[in-house]
């Protein structure tokens, strides 16, 4: 069930203390307003894709895996739904070293559920919000937009970047590696990477330590090695006339790679934490969520007829940190308008 609320922020503000041009002269929610458009709710859904090596802790003789990972492949249906809570002044942010900046938000929920196994199998709620925040002089720097997440395996998130519009005007689909490397090497594709059998095609070939090609309709070995190509191959068929794009990742300081682009903005800031489980004691974490990189675009797309719709897609690779690996997790989606009040 998507959030309903009618909250929204109306806090009392010391005018004189606010760095924003006159309300009703400036969009609060700025970049993210397609996301939303002039609605309150807006919910988008549609097909996607889910991999993730996760540990696997050997149960026996009778467990026919015997490695200490399952790679798991999902073909996933997904639901995320946005509610306007700005208000009307927008959510107050005090300023101690420079005047108060007003934040534009909005609060989303997102659901995400396997399509192939019999039941389906519910695989991903995560609440959050996403900000739009205003540039700033103490710290300097320019607009940026930052989701906040929860994940109820015991993670939470805080990835900040930018929105921006495509200078193309189409969206832009960089590789998106699967393959595992050494901690703490590069995030490149190239350095530190540790290959297992169950990482390469053919995707038809069974492992125990693998999900069967059975559950798997629809994916191709190419889509395989590149999930990124699943979203490509549905915009390549497209006439795409215009792409607001989104580049978040929770950690500021990394280095900008293709596999995880560092947005450049902001400077400082960002994060992700999990609990103690998942961190583990003496650098020997269970599966220690590390790092989360994003891109969302949201697309106008002129359908045969002429006539246009909006399409949600996105992309999201974070790191997971087992035994002296950090195992890639990646997921996406194409989705459209569903409803919207």
């Amino acid at each position: 069930m998507p959030i309903q609320t009618n909250f929204h922020y109306n806090q009392i503000r010391e005018q004189a203390n606010v760095q924003r041009l006159a309300i009703g002269q400036t969009d609060l929610l700025g970049s993210l307003r397609p996301f939303i458009g002039k609605n309150h709710t807006r919910t988008w859904s549609g097909p996607g894709f889910n991999m993730i090596w996760r540990p696997h802790k050997n149960t026996g003789p009778a467990d026919p895996n015997t490695k200490d990972f399952f790679l798991e492949l999902d073909v996933t249906k997904e639901t995320l739904s946005f509610t306007d809570i700005t208000g009307p002044e927008g959510i107050a942010n005090r300023g101690f070293l420079q005047s108060d900046i007003a934040l534009g938000g909005i609060a989303y929920q997102q659901e995400v559920s396997d399509v192939t196994r019999v039941p389906n199998k519910a695989l991903h709620f995560e609440p959050g919000v996403w900000l739009n925040v205003p540039n700033t002089v103490d710290p300097d720097e320019d607009p940026t937009v930052v989701r906040m997440g929860s994940i109820p395996h015991g993670t939470t998130i805080n990835a900040q970047g930018k929105g921006l519009i495509s200078p193309t005007g189409k969206p832009l689909f960089t590789p998106a590696s699967i393959t595992p490397f050494t901690i703490g090497s590069p995030d490149d594709g190239v350095t530190g990477l540790v290959q297992f059998d169950e990482g390469k095609p053919p995707i038809a070939t069974n492992f125990p330590a693998r999900t069967p090609i059975s559950e798997l309709v629809g994916v191709t070995d190419a889509h395989f090695q590149d999930p990124s190509k699943i979203l490509s191959d549905v915009a390549n068929a497209q006439n795409i006339l215009s792409t607001q794009v989104y580049l978040i990742t929770t950690n500021v300081a990394a280095p900008n790679v293709p596999q995880s682009p560092n947005p450049g903005v902001p400077h400082e800031g960002g994060g992700i934490d999990n609990i103690a489980f998942l961190v583990g004691k003496g650098g020997r974490p269970n599966a220690n969520a590390a790092q989360l990189t994003a891109t969302f675009w949201v697309e106008e797309v002129q359908a045969a007829d002429g006539s246009t719709f909006l399409q949600l897609q996105y992309i999201q690779r974070v790191l997971l940190n087992f035994n002296g690996l950090s195992w890639p997790h990646i997921s996406l989606a194409t989705m459209v308008v569903t409803a919207e009040t």
